[in-house]
């Protein structure tokens, strides 16, 4: 940018022209009396045109300066132009361009910015500022932005640099009521020499180059986008706290298993997903664990989520097998919404199988590692995600005893955008076989080894189980006991002498162990009278719980009903459910079903 005719636009520069004039102008000797000036001679007459009008006059003719530009006057203008011409922008100054823009504007010139001008708007902000001192003296509050080495860079380089919204303190003018928010362009220009001067510290005596400062003012910008952030991160929170809210406060703890999870929401805007884990103790032992996702993002995401949780907890209540539950579910999804793509895998443990029974909806696979540390995937059956309809879904199982630990994570955990997912699940697995701890360390150092922090795009959501091989103390708290029952009439009597003589051995109070008689002589009734051979009594001591368990070969589930005064049978199970903590029924996988009840272990 070139100022041209600088000197004639800046302030007080008529001023000064007018002084040197005066001072060029030979003064009369002491008491000499003062001579007029020599008046200009009259200026000849003009020559007459053709038809004997004089004509105008000229500059040639009259001896006087021809107007400025756009400030002469045609007397006689004529068709072709209009009356007044409008002014070009050399006819404006410096302050008639800079002086009205709304805009910061400060010019200096040189290697130490020495102040050229100060526009209005900008002596408005940080007041008045005297020309012709150095920046550094002159314009603090530059130095306090940061300004000064970026403008010797564009002094420098001759290239314009720029910083967005540097905050101005409130109050600066002593007119100002709040901070203040401006993006500042310094910008390289050439000042033309202004000549001599009585000041030399205010007129530019030779061309230099100079910088122009610009501050525009975005602080209703600035605003608004910290109001936004705010709204972004309320709403975010809003999310988040559903989220969390729909997922377990508590996870269960089983009795034979360790379990510990952990949900890490991606991002940092409300869109939050719907990513899910549960655990639910089933009864006699056994535990489900269930992990899902539900695709998308945001509340929607989320409330579908909590409906799915809420209805596998209710499925897993009728203790069916793995793929029979992802089976409603599936049917359960495509009615809350055919759109909304979820992924599940609902899995089993039975500490007296040893085995993790499982179905997968779409998810991805389970690792299990072993005792000996090796990590595999259990990988199949795998059906597609829930709500595409159409599908059976099957059972699988995998090997989890004593020793043995297992992990459950959704695609947050293993997916990048620049890499394939099986690289994911890999990195995943020697994570696992290193990490070594607590359920609840593990899935800290999963977090750790696979790179997840909180600017994380994508939610994470890990289940860790573990279960644990015991020794000494502890193992003397969990005991097993079965009998195999043959039919006939010495079946009950057997299997109430195998009872006693059990829990007479684990030294339980002789409270809990006739109740626990009872409960075992009702059970083996029950399925003697309703069921078929082969038929067996187990006996379950863990470190909280004494658990009765009776198996035979019919399928048909035993019910809870209201016994009239003159019927002699259906009594069993009401004697069973009131004397018991509680008791339950399901189907075995090879057909059967079994029928447990469970008494709570006194404390201490």
């Amino acid at each position: 940018m070139i100022f041209t005719r600088w000197s004639a636009k800046l302030p007080g520069t008529q001023r000064r022209a007018a002084a040197r004039s005066d001072r060029a102008a030979p003064r009369p000797a002491p008491g000499t009396p003062a001579v007029p000036p020599t008046a200009a001679p009259a200026p000849s007459a003009a020559p007459a045109a053709a038809d004997g009008t004089p004509s105008a006059p000229t500059a040639a003719t009259t001896g006087s300066v021809p107007a400025a530009r756009a400030e002469h006057t045609d007397p006689a203008p004529s068709q072709d132009r209009p009356a007044t011409l409008p002014p070009t922008v050399d006819a404006l100054s410096v302050h008639d361009i800079l002086g009205t823009i709304p805009a910061l504007v400060a010019v200096v010139y040189g290697p130490e910015h020495r102040l050229a001008y100060v526009n209005g708007a900008y002596a408005a902000v940080f007041g008045l500022r005297p020309a012709g001192h150095t920046a550094r003296e002159a314009l603090p509050e530059l130095d306090a932005l940061g300004l000064l080495p970026l403008m010797d860079q564009v002094l420098r380089s001759g290239k314009p640099r720029t910083v967005k919204s540097r905050k101005v303190p409130g109050g600066a003018a002593g007119d100002r009521t709040r901070d203040g928010y401006y993006t500042f362009t310094c910008t390289p220009i050439e000042v033309a020499a202004s000549g001599p001067a009585p000041d030399p510290e205010v007129a530019c005596v030779a061309p230099h180059k100079g910088v122009l400062v610009f501050g525009a003012e975005v602080t209703d910008q600035i605003e608004s986008a910290e109001r936004l952030r705010a709204s972004e991160a309320r709403q975010r929170e809003a999310a988040v706290t559903l989220q969390r809210s729909l997922l377990p406060q508590e996870l269960e703890q089983p009795d034979d298993l360790c379990v510990a999870a952990t949900y890490q929401p991606g991002g940092t805007d409300a869109a939050v997903g719907g990513d899910w884990y549960d655990v639910i103790t089933l009864g006699a032992g056994r535990t489900a664990l269930v992990i899902g996702d539900v695709m998308g993002r945001g509340v929607r995401a989320a409330a579908v989520m909590g409906q799915l949780r809420t209805a596998v907890r209710a499925y897993a209540r009728l203790d069916l097998p793995p793929h029979e539950v992802l089976q409603l579910l599936d049917g359960l999804a495509a009615e809350i919404d055919a759109s909304q793509i979820a992924t599940c895998v609902y899995a089993v443990h039975d500490p007296n199988e040893g085995r993790l029974v499982y179905a997968s909806a779409g998810h991805l696979p389970i690792l299990v590692r072993d005792p000996d540390g090796t990590v595999h995937r259990a990988a199949e059956p795998t059906g597609p995600p829930l709500g595409t309809g159409g599908w059976l879904h099957t059972s699988g199982s995998v090997p989890l005893g004593p020793g043995s630990s297992a992990v459950l994570y959704t695609d947050g955990l293993v997916e990048r955008r620049d890499k394939d997912i099986d690289h994911g699940v890999e990195a995943l697995e020697r994570a696992f076989a290193g990490a070594a701890g607590a359920p609840d360390i593990v899935c800290d150092r999963l977090l750790r080894s696979l790179g997840i922090t909180a600017s994380h795009d994508d939610d994470v959501a890990i289940l860790v189980l573990q279960h644990p091989a015991r020794t000494g103390h502890d193992a003397e708290l969990f005991h097993n006991a079965a009998l195999e029952l043959h039919g006939g009439t010495e079946a009950a009597p057997r299997a109430r002498a195998f009872a006693s003589g059990v829990l007479a051995s684990w030294r339980f109070p002789t409270e809990l162990h006739d109740l626990g008689v009872l409960a075992a002589s009702e059970l083996v009734a029950n399925s003697l009278q309703h069921g078929t051979p082969p038929m067996r009594l187990r006996l379950r001591r863990t470190d909280r719980r004494l658990i009765v368990e009776v198996t035979d070969g019919d399928d048909h589930l035993p019910r809870r009903r209201r016994a009239e005064p003159a019927d002699e049978a259906g009594r069993g199970i009401s004697i069973v459910a009131t004397i018991a903590s509680s008791w339950g029924s399901r189907r075995t996988p090879g057909g059967g079903k079994a029928v447990w009840c469970e008494f709570a272990l006194p404390r201490g």
